[in-house]
């Protein structure tokens, strides 16, 4: 079950999902059906030895059909590759086991994001989600995030957005986002980092820009 899309990106990915899905299902029937009539019926040709036409079928059938994932998919591809002009970049570095964020676009903000032991739970927060410093982000703008590790590799998560990087120890990789509404967003690291690996999670709040400026100005 996918989670519900907040970025294009994410809707991009999900209709290809639906996309494949169907052509896996006609396909599943199809074969099925099949198979159940050459297992069931009692039609036989002793005399039958090759069948030109059937052949010639089945073997451009199936290439037909994987022309219309490999575009599609191609397509996708280019799109979360594309990155033009981005308003904000933000660098996310992994450590054991927790994740440290650096804007360096407007000011030099830097601070470190562990999540919340369950000891200092508040009503409001989410228990294994929630973290002591979310990453703020305008929505509705393009993002660029550039992400690397101190020590092992991690991986950068967010599911609703479609965007799943790996933060790799003398790398920098990027990656790039728009989110189409405000609220809270959650991921966690997604690659096997040692121990604590199901203890560093991601938050994103996503506000609006005037709400976001403010944020960067009353930064302490």
């Amino acid at each position: 079950m996918l989670q519900d899309s907040a970025s294009p990106l994410m809707e991009q990915l999900m209709f290809f999902h639906d996309h494949t899905l169907l052509i896996l299902m006609i396909v599943t029937i199809l074969v099925s059906q099949v198979l159940m009539s050459m297992l069931f019926n009692g039609f036989m040709h002793r005399y039958l030895l090759e069948g030109q036409l059937i052949e010639t079928i089945w073997t451009i059938l199936p290439a037909l059909i994987l022309i219309l994932i490999a575009l599609p998919s191609l397509r996708i591809l280019y799109i979360l590759d594309e990155i033009y002009n981005p308003l904000l970049t933000v660098k996310t570095i992994g450590h054991q086991w927790y994740w440290t964020y650096e804007y360096s676009d407007y000011k030099n903000i830097e601070f470190d994001s562990y999540m919340i032991p369950k000891n200092e739970l508040n009503t409001y927060n989410f228990r294994l989600l929630d973290v002591n410093n979310r990453l703020t982000i305008p929505f509705d703008s393009q993002i660029r995030i550039i992400t690397t590790s101190t020590d092992v590799i991690h991986s950068w998560t967010i599911p609703s957005l479609g965007v799943k990087m790996d933060s790799t120890p003398g790398r920098l990789n990027q990656t790039n986002f728009i989110i189409n509404r405000t609220g809270l967003l959650f991921g966690q690291c997604s690659e096997i980092c040692g121990a604590n690996h199901s203890f560093m999670p991601i938050v994103i709040e996503s506000v609006s820009t005037n709400s976001f400026l403010k944020w960067i100005n009353n930064f302490n």
